[in-house]
């Protein structure tokens, strides 16, 4: 993967845009709900935790671990969950900041170095 892909983030800018176009409307800041936008970014980092689970649930499947269920997945179903963690974690990113490539970036080649030293 390239930070110069922009198919990626011109995927994750249209989603987010899709999803924020589709929010409901409920919560307001005088009632003591969470505004819209708080709303809706603390929903999507819930959603996180919820994708990160059925990477789990289908690990658990492919490797028949569950007595009940059987081997109930596949790691083509793991590899695809993993992908619904990537793009939910972005979109999460993407609607904290509008920068969100950038910070992306960043963050990436500074765990690159501290990991495998500089360029």
């Amino acid at each position: 993967m390239s930070d110069q892909d922009p198919g990626i983030w011109s995927g994750i800018d249209d989603l987010w845009a899709w999803l924020d176009s589709h929010r409901p409307s409920d919560g307001h800041p005088s009632d003591g709900h969470p505004s819209d936008g708080q709303q809706s970014l603390l929903l999507r980092m819930l959603k996180l935790s919820e994708e990160v689970g059925e990477v789990a649930e289908a690990v658990i499947g492919a490797m028949n671990r569950n007595p009940r269920k059987g081997n109930s997945h596949t790691w083509e179903d793991v590899q695809s969950e993993l992908c619904d963690v990537v793009i939910t974690a972005l979109i999460a990113l993407r609607t904290l900041t509008p920068d969100a490539r950038e910070v992306f970036v960043g963050h990436l080649e500074r765990v690159r170095e501290r990991s495998l030293g500089p360029r």
